[in-house]
């Protein structure tokens, strides 16, 4: 008498290949091997260097870890220094091959540097590692300690999660962003909404997203609650990895089964989606950017691995182009990788943004890490493309951080006050 298993879903799949098993269940305890670990200088070789030293071990495979500088950088007092020697000297003790020094942030750098394809299981010392999850891999965020037992075992243990099934059906509408959905399903489902299950997205509109939009959606399952974000990779995912170099990437066997067994399922129409802004201190505090539009603007932000990219700074200088920021706002723009500064130096995006009257920042987690010289001060009203903006996380306490973005902070920029960026759209048509 034959059986017949249910449906996998994506996630499910992903994590049996990494348990080596054929077929796995929500609530089973499982132990994966990891294919890939990745920490940057705040929660790297900073913590687990004494730890790893203390048990007399060292890395299991110094071929799969990753680490990259982006939280102290540039250096700014003599903590920072510090902290970017020590990583810097115990990289080349232990033979950590793929480390990426001063190159951009983490969740950017890893992919644009071919260090993901579908089908791999990676940890990531940082809550917005679910941004692999972008290229059907399963990545989450994990502490010291956990990291500390990947680094000597190659491996960790999961509760295989259920799924949540967020369905983006239509188009997106011009001027509204990846940035925008996460922020509506933070305000509609609350930021716990995601049960710390995986969610993944679909839907024509999900697959109509390029990959650096498809990184922002999956990244900022952080902030919606989720252990990881899901889309299954397809031919947009191929030729982005082939760029990247990886050549040997596989999307077929990684899709959710149609009998799936679902926690939750959620469909929303994407053109009737207006463009989002997050009022403080959470980025549950979302509504449409009409309900802001008094709101006045001292720093306009365009940085963090969710909102400066490559895609994300050609949203802004769309909305910006032969046009300048209004006298009494700041416009601060930190391009999330060198890679994307050079090639939007090169297409003409970043002079765009510098003649509009940007000041460029390093590349580098920046305000959004809350760390070195460009924390917000006192009582200023900031309109940012990070994800978060938690009470005293940019700087000052005191600071009000409204999140949206690039189009919105672009468009706010320009006017000294929140404003919808379909304004600025509509007349460049």
């Amino acid at each position: 008498m034959s059986i017949t298993l249910p449906g996998q879903t994506l996630a499910q799949k992903l994590i049996a290949r990494a348990s080596g098993r054929s077929h796995v269940t929500p609530g089973d305890i499982v132990t994966c091997r990891v294919d890939l670990a990745m920490s940057h200088d705040s929660s790297g070789p900073r913590r687990v260097k004494p730890m790893l030293e203390k048990l007399g071990v060292s890395v299991w495979d110094p071929e799969k870890y990753v680490i990259v500088t982006d939280h102290y950088l540039p250096a700014s007092d003599d903590d920072s220094r510090a902290i970017l020697t020590l990583t810097r000297d115990w990289v080349k003790s232990e033979g950590i091959r793929h480390f990426h020094d001063g190159v951009g942030i983490c969740h950017v750098v890893l992919p644009e540097k071919g260090h993901l394809k579908p089908g791999m299981l990676v940890v990531g010392g940082d809550s917005h590692s679910p941004s692999g999850g972008a290229f059907g891999t399963y990545m989450f965020g994990v502490g010291a300690t956990e990291m500390l037992g990947v680094l000597v075992s190659g491996e960790i243990w999961l509760r295989v999660p259920d799924t949540i099934r967020i369905e983006w059906s239509g188009r997106f509408a011009d001027g509204v962003s990846a940035k925008d959905a996460m922020l509506f399903l933070c305000g509609r489902l609350g930021m716990d909404g995601g049960q710390y299950q995986a969610v993944e997205y679909t839907g024509d509109a999900v697959r109509a997203l390029n990959m650096q939009e498809r990184m922002t959606m999956a990244n900022m399952t952080a902030e919606f609650g989720g252990q990881a974000g899901l889309i299954a990779p397809d031919a947009t995912t191929l030729a982005y990895l082939a760029a990247a170099g990886v050549h040997d990437a596989d999307a077929a066997p990684w899709h959710s089964d149609a009998d799936a067994p679902l926690l939750a399922e959620h469909v929303f129409d994407a053109a009737a989606l207006a463009p989002q802004v997050a009022a403080p201190f959470s980025p549950a505090n979302a509504a449409d950017v009409e309900q802001f539009h008094a709101q006045a603007i001292d720093i306009a932000y365009i940085g963090a691995c969710t909102g400066a990219k490559l895609e994300d700074m050609r949203m802004a200088a769309r909305i910006l182009k032969g046009r300048r920021v209004a006298p009494q706002v700041t416009l601060m723009l930190a391009p999330a990788s060198l890679h994307d500064q050079q090639q939007a130096q090169k297409e003409g995006t970043l002079d765009i943004l510098l003649d509009a009257g940007a000041q460029l920042l390093p590349n580098a987690c920046g305000a959004c890490a809350g760390y070195g010289a460009h924390r917000f001060g006192e009582n200023v009203r900031v309109i940012s493309s990070t994800a978060r903006n938690f009470k005293g996380r940019m700087g000052a306490a005191s600071a009000q951080v409204f999140l949206a973005s690039p189009y919105t902070v672009a468009a706010s920029a320009l006017t000294g006050h929140i404003t919808d960026p379909r304004l600025y759209l509509e007349r460049a048509a």
